[in-house]
């Protein structure tokens, strides 16, 4: 028996997408980490309304320009390599926010966490564009993002349960640590399937048999090439628009919780993990369905924008959100962070179906960059209308961003099909 035939292991791409969504828990639950335990920590460090609405501003800040120029270093150092670094970034920078006593201390370390996480989900992108056949993407991604909502469902609980055990200086102290735990695990597992001894032959020609045909090769891409296609601006737009409403709502969850519902840290841990889960459930739902329909001989394009319509007809829920009783208002959160995700999902699988595998990572990146840039912006105007009307507008204005962006999809990214990335420069596709 040979070496590889010891070691390979059936199925070996969908562990690999289960890595992905760890690594996205992760994510998640480090940058949560500061939302949940905001409260605690306000009590040794003085924090005002403006200064925690900065706070988050400079991780989005930073994360927006990582995304952009992560994307880019992934496509150079590669998924293994990049990866790594990533990971072992932001594991760093989240572990050392138990360490500062200042406000400008913890911008400082929210600013390096946002620099290590900008380059995740980049990452991810190439990494399915690598291991998954075309009509198998949507469900890879639906898996690795549904680790944004496990990360952020583990939160709440889990620090609220450090926090009243320990300190609050302890959630980061442990939180931090997970993500080396994960870089050991990445860096014996991963290669690229042509290279990987744990991957049998027939899965390799599985794999290759059902990438969609695309330019493996070739030169380098330009930012601004691809924005001389409609269906970059299309994806961009769209982005920067729905990822403002769910920054607002991950970012704020918590904090609204114990202002406007008069919550402590103990029932912030038992009520804020609930919209979580079902964001992981839209996560996942959204890839399966989307590969359903394809193998019920549906399009890639029709599958694709039936799913995102039905994600985005979901959000205005978050309208009646300030006007219920608690009950009802966590319900109505739940099917709003279940719509975004499953958006979210959809719209991430659109840069590996539109866009050759060398070019994935930059245009993931150019579309995650986008997206922390809306949050940004969101994110001082929620300030000022927090200050002079209250919660209301808020989730007016977060409740419509989804369905304009399903508008923006089809009317500039028009029909899901791979992009010619070679004749960029003729303007043509």
């Amino acid at each position: 028996m040979t070496t590889t035939l010891k070691k390979s292991i059936p199925h070996f791409r969908w562990w690999i997408a289960g890595l992905l969504a760890l690594a996205t828990a992760l994510n998640y639950l480090d940058r949560q980490s500061l939302p949940v335990a905001i409260s605690e920590i306000q009590k040794s460090i003085t924090i005002s309304e403006v200064a925690y609405s900065r706070l988050q501003m400079l991780f989005l800040i930073s994360y927006s320009l990582m995304y952009l120029v992560g994307g880019k270093l992934i496509d150079i150092m590669g998924s293994r390599l990049g990866y790594l670094v990533m990971i072992l970034w932001w594991s760093i920078a989240n572990f050392i926010h138990g360490l500062m006593s200042t406000v400008m201390g913890l911008g400082v370390a929210r600013f390096l966490l946002g620099m290590g996480e900008g380059g995740g989900f980049p990452a991810s992108a190439k990494v399915v564009s690598e291991w998954f056949p075309a009509k198998e993407r949507s469900l890879a991604f639906g898996i690795f993002n549904t680790g944004s909502s496990l990360g952020s469902v583990i939160a709440p609980p889990m620090i609220a349960f450090i926090i009243l055990e320990l300190d609050w200086r302890w959630v980061f102290f442990l939180t931090g640590s997970l993500g080396f735990i994960w870089a050991f695990f990445w860096f014996r597992m991963y290669q690229k399937p042509e290279n990987s001894t744990r991957v049998s032959e027939e899965e390799k020609a599985y794999i290759k048999a059902g990438q969609i045909q695309e330019e493996t090769e070739g030169p380098k891409v330009k930012w601004v090439d691809l924005f001389k296609f409609k269906k970059t601006w299309g994806l961009v737009l769209a982005k920067f628009l729905s990822d403002a409403a769910w920054y607002f709502y991950i970012f704020w969850l918590p904090k609204y919780l114990a202002d406007a519902r008069g919550l402590d840290i103990k029932e912030i841990g038992y009520y804020a993990w609930i919209p979580f889960a079902f964001a992981g459930a839209g996560s996942f739902l959204a890839g399966w369905l989307s590969t359903y329909l394809i193998k019920k001989n549906i399009s890639l394009d029709r599958s694709r924008k039936i799913c995102l319509a039905i994600a985005a007809c979901l959000m205005p829920i978050a309208l009646f959100i300030t006007g219920v009783p608690l009950s009802m208002a966590i319900v109505f959160f739940s099917m709003a962070m279940f719509g975004h995700q499953a958006f979210s999902t959809l719209m991430q699988t659109l840069t590996a179906d539109m866009y050759p595998s060398h070019s994935v990572g930059s245009i993931a990146g150019l579309v995650g960059a986008a997206g922390s840039m809306g949050g940004v912006v969101f994110s001082f105007f929620v300030g000022l209308l927090l200050s002079n009307f209250g919660y209301g507008p808020v989730f007016i204005i977060a409740g419509i961003l989804h369905p304009i962006s399903f508008l923006l999809i089809l009317f500039l990214v028009q029909k899901v099909e791979m992009i010619h990335i070679r004749s960029a420069k003729s303007g043509s596709e």
